[in-house]
């Protein structure tokens, strides 16, 4: 795969030169504290080496969805003050609406070696997600090096992913990025087998290719979720008031249809745990069987389903896990979940998170030192397992 051979930060000289860094800091905030420091955590490595390495830094990135405006509800200011005392150094704030303005390039004219400085927000600029030549060349002015490191938008083509990189002379991937194209591109390309998919969440739309992508790689795929209902009642199960997307009944028993061609286990729900509604306090009631009552809707896997899925998790070698088995946040509901996260921290394998509401789940339950990897970015994790070429990476250079 083209993306998995591209320079690092340890490939090029960084030393005393300008070096910009696409970072993911799209972190949580309330009331301008930082409620989630997972992200920030996750670009250290990377700025730590370029510091090491007399690099001058110049961070960038997004937050939120300004949508080409300044919103001080949505400045990088609290990632500035933050990092800072991350890092035990002062990172200079180019507080410009414009991004680079008058701040930014004074504070860059003046950097000395191993100096940081932080860009505002790239989305107070509307042609940040239009990918605008104009808007690149700016960022690029700054610069005699750029660096990508944000994983969780490298499926998203905007001027300070992609754009940026045509205007500089090198360009290069971090720490981040090297760490989900090892973990998520060997685990996809070259697995220790069985290599085990688990799928989950609310909508088989959402998975589609990754479904289809799958079934040509995995020894067993577990699908649990919302989704699950919809294979089901293409096969003439009961599924109540369950979910159900009736427009992809079809493609469900096709992906049935493409298991069993290919030799590939499919594993569904053998049992649920229902609710009479979609409320943390409805009751829950088990079923002893595929079939859900009328009147009922399933909310979770069932008791036997989890041990059949943490059988199956328990052999493998290399494991991929993307979305819940239910309604993980309702604690009558998040069994199935538990249990999968568990077998997997049990498991003597490779076990890789494909961000998003798995990642929480795993983190929020505890689970999340005893995996392999915990991929950072959700939709770019989806894509990668899709088998897409994120344009992120694309644009890099070749080592």
């Amino acid at each position: 795969m083209s993306m998995l051979n591209k320079k690092t930060i340890e490939n090029i000289d960084v030393s005393g030169k300008k070096v910009l860094v696409r970072c993911d800091f799209n972190v949580p905030l309330k009331d301008s504290v930082i409620t989630d420091e997972n992200r920030l955590v996750g670009a250290l490595p990377t700025i730590k080496y370029l510091i090491e390495n007399k690099a001058k830094v110049i961070l960038c990135s997004h937050l939120g969805k300004p949508k080409g405006e300044a919103k001080p509800e949505l400045s990088l200011a609290p990632v500035a003050k933050r990092l800072s005392e991350m890092l035990n150094k002062e990172v200079i704030f180019a507080a410009d609406d414009n991004v680079v303005g008058d701040n930014a390039k004074k504070a860059v004219n003046n950097m000395k070696d191993s100096d940081v400085v932080l860009l505002q927000n790239t989305r107070y600029r509307k042609e940040e997600t239009k990918n605008e030549e104009a808007f690149s060349k700016e960022l690029a002015s700054l610069a005699d090096v750029f660096v990508n490191d944000a994983f969780g938008t490298a499926h998203r083509a905007h001027c300070s992913t992609v754009g940026v990189s045509e205007f500089v002379k090198t360009s290069a991937c971090g720490y981040l990025i090297q760490k989900e194209l090892k973990f998520l591109g060997e685990a996809v390309e070259a697995p220790v087998r069985p290599f085990v998919a688990i799928l989950g969440g609310a909508k088989v739309s959402d998975k589609i290719n990754v479904i289809n992508n799958l079934l040509e790689k995995v020894d067993t795929l577990i699908i649990g979720g919302g989704m699950a209902y919809t294979f089901l009642k293409a096969q003439g199960y009961e599924i109540g008031t369950s979910l159900l997307e009736e427009d992809k009944m079809d493609y469900s028993m096709e992906m049935l249809k493409k298991a069993k061609e290919k030799g590939v286990k499919l594993l569904l729900p053998v049992d649920h745990v229902t609710g009479e509604k979609f409320d943390k306090d409805t009751a829950p009631v088990n079923t002893d069987s595929e079939n859900i009552k009328e009147g009922f809707m399933g909310l979770d896997i069932g008791p036997k389903t989890a041990k059949l899925y943490a059988d199956a998790v328990k052999e493998a070698k290399t494991v991929i896990w993307n979305g819940p088995m239910g309604v993980f946040e309702f604690e009558n509901f998040a069994k199935g979940t538990i249990e999968v996260a568990k077998a997997m921290a049990d498991a003597d394998a490779t076990t890789v998170i494909g961000g998003g509401d798995s990642a929480a789940a795993v983190n929020i339950l505890g689970f999340g030192d005893k995996m392999t990897h915990i991929s950072t970015g959700g939709g770019a994790s989806l894509e990668f397992l899709e088998g897409k070429e994120l344009p992120g990476i694309v644009a890099l250079n070749n080592k």
